[in-house]
Order: C-alpha cells, then structure tokens, then sequence
C-alpha cells in the first residue's frame, strides 16, 4: 500500500501515521525528517539542501525529488511506504505519480481556528525539550518542566502570526494537490477536527472505503 498522509499541523498525522504503518507493514518517511537526516550527514544533497535553507529558501524541486527517488527504492519500501511532507508541489506530485504511483491519498481536515487552538497552547522545554499543552498535557506545576524544572516557553513557530502565516502558505500549497488527487479517485477526506480515536475511526473507514475500490 502506498499512502500519502497530507494535513495542517496538529491535524494528527503522527499519531495517525503510526498505527497505519504497523497495520500495513510500511515505513512511513517523513520529508523534514529525510532533509535533516541528509544535513546531519553531510551527504552532497544534504549540503545542497543546506544551502537554501540556510538562506531561508525552499528547496528546490530537483534536489527534494531526487532524495525522496533515491529513499523509495530501497528494500523496505518495496511493499509500500506512507509519505509525509512529500509531495509540496505538481512538479514533486507528478515525478511521484510518474515513478512510484500511490493508492491512497488521506486529507486530515481540520479548520484554521482549530489549528490555531490546539498549537497556541503547546508549551516547550528548553532545557530538555519536553513538550506540554496547556489543556490537553499540562505539567503538574504551570509553567514548569516536570522533568528538569526548566521554565517552559512558546516557541516562535508557535506563536499565532507565525502560525497564521505557516497555515496560509500550506493551503495554498495542498488546494492543487488536493484537486489533482480528487481527480484521481484515490483521494478521502477525514474530519480530523474529534479526538484521535474518532480520527482513527473515520481514517480506518476511508481507507477501507479506498482499498476496496
């Protein structure tokens, strides 16, 4: 089964990619994680990479495509593999579909405000890099780490302006991809605005829905 997981942050996708992935035997590769990976290394796309986001630039098309080819044809994707982060563009989507193909496209919709909501209230360790929420995974004592007894921050990415604008520039990115997979037939949109067993309750449905068509 090859699966494409696309949604906002704090729409779930880690929580859902895990149980999909014990459940069909696949790994699930993570594009942030595959660039950082790469820059850790020091491999040659890694320092490519590194060069544009260096200078806060996208990375090109060429260098992302070629590093996700590269990942998919090893041996543990041979039965399939669950991608997150990738693809970002029609350039990316269409080499996808062109050397790979998928079966499943899952869209984990969840509004804006509730994106807002559920990330606004995420407090960080910067001692030991725990992470909290406010109302869904407080620390016992407020504002403190349980662990190291740092006092916890909000990080920038964080904050709701940053949050605003990373929110736009995503739906401007998934709109096209979510029309061009819609065409395919292979897309299923799950309401991932409940709880995580009611997530992975409608997800289970779509993409028994899918696999049977």
């Amino acid at each position: 089964m090859r699966i494409l997981l696309i949604g906002p942050p704090a729409s779930g996708k880690g929580t859902q990619a895990e149980w999909i992935c014990e459940e069909y035997g696949i790994p699930r590769i993570s594009l942030g994680g595959m660039l950082r990976k790469h820059v850790a290394d020091r491999t040659d796309i890694g320092e490519q990479a590194q060069a544009y986001m260096d200078r806060g630039e996208l990375v090109p098309d060429d260098i992302v495509i070629k590093m996700m080819d590269e990942r998919l044809k090893e041996d543990d994707c041979r039965n399939g593999f669950l991608l997150d982060g990738y693809p970002r563009t029609m350039r990316q989507a269409l080499a996808l579909d062109e050397n790979f193909g998928l079966d499943i496209v899952l869209h984990l919709h969840v509004g804006d405000e509730e994106v807002i909501r559920r990330m606004s209230g995420r407090r960080t360790c910067p001692g030991c890099e725990d992470v909290y929420h406010v109302v869904y995974d407080p620390p016992r004592k407020e504002g403190v780490c349980d662990k190291c007894g740092s006092n916890l921050i909000i990080r920038e990415d964080d904050k709701e302006e940053t949050l605003r604008k990373r929110l736009e520039v995503y739906n401007e990115e998934t709109s096209v991809l979510i029309s061009f997979y819609s065409e395919k037939g292979i897309l299923g949109n799950v309401d991932a605005s409940g709880s995580i067993k009611e997530t992975r309750s409608k997800t289970k449905k779509v993409l028994d829905e899918l696999g049977k068509s």
